[in-house]
């Protein structure tokens, strides 16, 4: 899955987020809504309000990587608390089985 692994730390941001931002709008989203540095090496994990498609932004040593999913049926489940501002912790194997869309 695009060379993440279980060695980086992965933030949810709970608030939903506009799909149409790119890298510098998501940015914008880690610097204010999250406080913390979008440069940093964390996978930064947004969701837009229908939660049916999710973003990825991460540092990569030369550069930004950003992925994109939307599901063609479902949603991707609720991280608790949804709503908020505030970021939520996650491991890797967490990532992988909510981008499977397991609870």
């Amino acid at each position: 899955m695009l060379g993440f692994h279980s060695h980086q730390r992965y933030f949810i941001c709970t608030a939903p987020v506009d799909m149409r931002k790119g890298i510098d709008g998501l940015c914008g989203v880690v610097r204010h809504l999250l406080e913390d540095n979008p440069m940093s090496g964390y996978v930064f994990i947004f969701f837009n309000k229908d939660r049916d498609k999710v973003k990825l932004l991460v540092w990569d040593a030369d550069g930004y990587v950003m992925y994109h999913k939307r599901l063609e049926r479902g949603t991707f489940p609720i991280v608790k608390p949804f709503g908020t501002n505030e970021g939520v912790e996650l491991d890797y194997a967490q990532l992988v089985q909510l981008l499977g869309g397991l609870d």
